[in-house]
């Protein structure tokens, strides 16, 4: 792309967010724990998906995006008979969540500091997804569906973003772990 190509604006909004050296502090302040928690050992390897020969964390990130999108969907158009099977897939998102979130942990601690600014950013964004959902799955479950069905609307725009930066991350910054014999044709 030439420099006179117009650039998307959120994708202008990453790249300075990549520069953004003022995120440094926190970067590493959390490295340190990330790294030893979710990054080494058997742990890293599990987490990274190592034994699947590429990242586990974007295989885990369908599982929370798909149940809580599929909510979403039965809120809109699912009517009343529907609300019990959207606050489970509120819970099943919720129950995927950790994994999905300390495999993208393992992937982050290996990364250079552009990525972990942006992945730091992606992290707590999510982080007010979970939050939001969380709320969504306590409103339905004490019969507020409608403030449930209101706050996974709020968690849906939160993961959207999120989810925009972790396809910056794995598309555009190519951070993910992948086996040694894609390297070996080219890939």
């Amino acid at each position: 792309m030439s420099t006179s190509e117009h650039v998307p604006a959120p994708l202008a909004w990453t790249l300075r967010l990549e520069e953004l050296d003022a995120l440094d502090g926190a970067v590493a302040a959390v490295a340190p724990v990330v790294g030893k928690a979710f990054a080494s050992g058997w742990r890293g390897r599990v987490l990274r998906g190592d034994w699947l020969g590429h990242a586990l964390h974007p295989v885990l990130t369908d599982v929370v995006i798909g149940s809580w999108t599929s909510a979403s969907v039965l809120d809109a158009v699912g009517g009343r008979e529907a609300r019990g099977a959207a606050r489970t897939l509120v819970g099943v998102g919720l129950a995927a969540v950790g994994p999905t979130a300390w495999s993208g942990w393992a992937e982050w601690s290996g990364s250079g500091r552009r990525e972990q600014r942006v992945g730091l950013v992606h992290a707590v964004t999510n982080g007010a997804a979970i939050g939001l959902y969380a709320a969504s799955f306590v409103a339905r479950r004490r019969g507020r569906h409608g403030a449930g069905a209101g706050l996974a609307l709020a968690g849906a725009t939160a993961m959207g973003a999120a989810a925009y930066l972790g396809g910056h991350l794995s598309s555009a910054r190519d951070v993910g772990s992948r086996h040694p014999a894609l390297a070996a044709d080219g890939a």
